[in-house]
């Protein structure tokens, strides 16, 4: 498997509608999402648990964690990363003023573990990410489909044109 690509150009300077433009290799994501359902059944495939057992534990899992963060924990989950809570507020100039109230949202945020963290330069075969060119794979190409990494960074399947 590869993980999917695209070609975006960008303007050097957005500001400027003159800039040259350079173009990024950006992550795509193909395909329905996998739910808490599809990798149940992935991991029912490949274990002697039944599909409800391992729908319940990973259920019960999303639950205690929650709570976890909730409570002010972060969650370390070994070989896979560290769950933590981080919240955006506003600043006020007295002390006396800083109150729960000045917060305006909470995200989770995910630290992935070395192991689960990809690795251009990996030479093992189960740990080497390999990228295909998804206008090339459609145009019939060959060749130049599993290049190196690149700057454009992003997961996002949605269409946009930065360019105006």
């Amino acid at each position: 498997m590869a993980v999917p690509f695209k070609k975006v150009g960008y303007r050097k300077d957005p500001k400027n509608k003159n800039s040259e433009i350079v173009f990024h290799p950006r992550l795509v994501t193909m395909g329905q999402t996998m739910t808490l359902e599809s990798i149940a059944y992935e991991m029912k495939e490949k274990s002697s648990l039944s599909y409800g057992d391992i729908k319940s534990v990973l259920t019960n899992f999303v639950e205690a964690m929650r709570t976890a963060l909730y409570n002010g924990h972060s969650v370390n989950i070994q070989e896979f990363g560290v769950f933590s809570l981080s919240a955006h507020s506003a600043g006020v100039a007295d002390v006396k003023d800083c109150t729960s109230k000045n917060i305006r949202t909470v995200k989770i945020n995910f630290r992935a573990s070395s192991s689960v963290k990809p690795n251009l330069t990996s030479t093992r075969a189960g740990e080497k990410i390999e990228f295909l060119d998804v206008q090339a794979a459609m145009d019939g190409e060959t060749g130049g489909g599993n290049g190196g990494g690149g700057n454009g960074g992003g997961n996002s399947g949605e269409e946009e044109n930065p360019l105006g």
